[in-house]
């Protein structure tokens, strides 16, 4: 350990310091006592323990008393339902200098491989939550047991632009072997993050033994007297280090591919350090982790990556611009007008998340019947798969009715509507609630471009109609777009996202401007795209001009997920607002009203091509621009209407922008979100004559 503890506390001023603490245990069948390491930061389970350069101080220092004790055996585990979920992150943000970020990627594969090398055995007892770095000190003991309640156990990393730089990449798939590994580390967290269960890390070896809650430490230190005396052997899986790790990489080659088309260096390092792991060399795997952290650690990209972290985990959870909590009026009956799919998912997620008596109605029983039916069939299903109570099933579905009649909705707090997306359609169910709600009942739109404050325009009561765009899969995507009409009050304003909360959803505030911020953005890049296939650029060479950012989907795979005919809706919707900078291409009218929800068309072994009768109806020019072009053109649009979002006050902030697209429209960490990509490429400056972040918000301090 180089650090000195002045020098430490320097690095990262504000570490939330996670102290381990040695204490000396006698355990049955063992002549020696067991060194129990316990690793806690002083919060409770809601800021789980995580290492900076102080708390690797620590854990250093607390090894050195276990070893000088002369155990046994070492253990080590963390505070209640926490064993550690990795590195401090927030100290990340502000480091500068080249040589401290090096000092820090040493520092933990030092400290973490005492533990590997100890020729005294060592065990993690792994107590509760273990992510990232925690995960990589589990994983440098010798054994592990696992705790049955244990949540939030995986390697989410990649998901923000970094790799497992502690010893991860070397250790994971030498102990399951490459494919799992690649599964651990790569494919989950690419796939939102996807956490493991206990089960599946029993499954996959990545511990050696689960056992109970309740005597959870107890249990643990009697499975550890066992194996130090040699009645358990722990088996471990032999390793095909030939042809299956050889195809192991090539998926993960494959999964970092189609997900990031190598826009985060991050993913591509995790692959070669995966395939360095190969030859079982920690020596050599450790220092190429440790050249490579120190790297990334200095580069702006995981810093827009650990920006997006932020913006999810701290300006999420306060929505900038929100009224006092205080003035929220409570919920305890919901009325939902319409009953088809959306109608039906927000009738699911509001029983679920409430639990108060949801109503729907529509224009006949058929339809209600069958929105009610396919809520009530969505719970039989999470009961099957046990994430519900059979008891808690029935509760809901009891919760759950349908009415011809609004009059059911007399006693409801807040209504919401799915219906058609047409302002005569909208306004006219409005005034028909007015008929039969009190006049302090939240009248909420799930409207995806319309104007909130034209809906209410005609009512008596207009002070309490809000926008609450969700976004579809309504159960999937976390974003909730608020809207202020031009004459909501605060108390139906708070009430709103109080809701929100209460449907752990990540609300934004959102002024009352056509298509607000996800749908606005989206359709200026797309527009430019068929902008450019309409002069007659090829559709591939377009439609893939913006693969380097790394996006989930291309533009038109986007527009056949959210379905060309509501693209087309929003799109006039737009330009009836802005009609300089919003066109609406002739190609799309006729590509909707051929009833085709797809130009492309997939081979069985996955090969695409243009649906030649797409091709056909799609009258295009002879002006061919390049895959760059097209990149450049939808950037600066991008930037240009971000400028103009936010000079008219549509957020408060680019950052709210910026978490719009990462929670609503799953735009990747690594771009933090779009502001820090079009900032660090120069395209901010060229367009809008400045960046739209102060430097070292989403880069690296200068």
């Amino acid at each position: 350990m180089t650090f000195t503890a002045e020098q430490a506390k320097a690095a990262f001023p504000d570490e939330v310091v996670t102290r381990a603490v040695t204490r000396l245990a006698r355990v049955p069948g063992l002549d020696k006592p067991v060194a129990l390491i316990t690793l806690d930061n002083g919060h409770d389970h809601t800021r789980p323990s995580t290492f900076g350069p102080q708390g690797l101080m620590s854990l250093d220092a607390a090894l050195d008393e276990a070893f000088a004790a002369e155990p046994a055996a070492i253990a080590v585990t963390g505070k209640p339902f926490v064993f550690a979920v990795g590195a401090d992150l927030s100290g990340v943000e502000a480091l500068s200098d080249p040589a401290l970020a090096r000092e820090i990627a040493e520092t933990g594969h030092t400290v973490f491989r005492r533990l590997t090398d100890s020729k005294v055995p060592t065990f993690a007892f792994v107590n509760g939550a273990v992510m990232g770095g925690g995960l990589e000190l589990a994983l440098s003991c010798h054994y592990r047991t696992l705790s049955e309640n244990a949540a939030a156990i995986a390697f989410p990393e990649v998901f923000l632009g970094l790799f497992p730089g502690w010893g991860g990449t070397q250790l994971l798939p030498n102990l399951i072997g490459a494919d799992a590994a690649v599964t651990v580390i790569i494919e989950n967290a690419l796939n939102q993050n996807k956490m493991l269960s206990v089960a599946k890390a029993a499954e996959l070896g990545i511990v050696d033994e689960v056992l109970g809650s309740a005597d959870y430490l107890e249990q643990s230190f009697a499975w550890l007297s066992k194996v130090v005396r040699g009645e358990i052997t722990v088996p471990r899986r032999e390793i095909d280090r030939g042809s299956g790790w050889d195809a192991a990489v090539a998926r993960a080659r494959s999964i970092v591919d189609g997900k990031t088309h190598g826009a985060s260096p991050g993913v591509t390092k995790a692959v070669e350090l995966l395939e360095l792991a190969r030859n079982n060399d920690l020596d050599a795997g450790y220092a190429v982790e440790t050249d490579a952290l120190a790297e990334l650690l200095m580069s702006d990209t995981l810093r827009a990556g650990l920006y997006s972290f932020d913006l999810v985990n701290k300006r999420a959870r306060r929505p900038a611009g929100a009224p006092d909590k205080s003035l929220a009026r409570p919920v305890n009956k919901v009325g939902v007008v319409g009953a088809g799919l959306m109608a039906s998912q927000l009738a699911l997620l509001f029983v679920r998340r409430l639990k108060v008596p949801v109503v729907l109605t529509d224009v006949d029983q058929a339809r209600i019947d069958k929105g009610v039916s396919y809520v009530h069939g969505e719970l039989d299903k999470l009961r099957a798969k046990l994430r519900i109570s059979p008891d808690e099933a029935n509760r809901l579905k009891a919760l759950v009715s349908g009415s011809l009649d609004k009059a059911a909705f007399a006693d409801a707090d807040f209504v919401i509507e799915a219906v058609f997306e047409e302002m005569g359609v909208k306004q006219q169910v409005f005034g028909e609630l007015e008929q039969h709600v009190s006049a302090e009942a939240i009248l909420a739109t799930n409207t995806s471009s319309l104007s909130v404050s034209e809906m209410a325009s005609k009512l008596r009561h207009p002070d309490r109609v809000v926008g609450f765009h969700f976004f579809n899969p309504v159960a999937v995507l976390p974003l909730l777009e608020i809207v202020r009409g031009e004459r909501t009050d605060d108390a139906s304003l708070a009430t709103a996202f109080a809701v929100g909360k209460q449907l752990k959803k990540s609300s934004v505030l959102v002024k009352d401007a056509p298509a607000f911020v996800v749908n606005r953005l989206l359709l200026r890049f797309l527009g430019e795209v068929l902008t450019a296939i309409d002069e007659g650029t090829p559709f591939e060479v377009a439609d893939h001009a913006l693969d380097p950012l790394g996006l989930p989907m291309s533009p038109l795979v986007l527009t056949q997920l959210v379905g060309p005919a509501i693209a087309l809706h929003v799109g006039e919707t737009l330009h009836a607002a802005f009609p300089d900078r919003f066109g609406v291409s002739e190609n799309l009218k006729r590509f909707v009203d051929s009833g085709k929800t797809a130009v492309w068309q997939w081979d069985s072994s996955g090969n695409q091509t243009v649906d030649p009768e797409v091709a056909a109806l799609w009258q295009q020019g002879d002006k061919v621009s390049t895959a760059e072009e097209v990149r450049e053109r939808a950037l600066a649009a991008i930037a240009e209407e971000i400028k103009i979002m936010l000079d008219e006050g549509v957020v408060v902030q680019a950052q709210d922008i910026d978490l719009c697209l990462i929670l609503g429209a799953g735009w990747p960490f690594w771009l933090g979100g779009i502001t820090p990509y079009l900032d660090r490429t120069g395209v901010s400056a060229k367009v809008t004559g400045k960046p739209f972040l102060a430097p070292g918000v989403a880069s690296v301090p200068a």
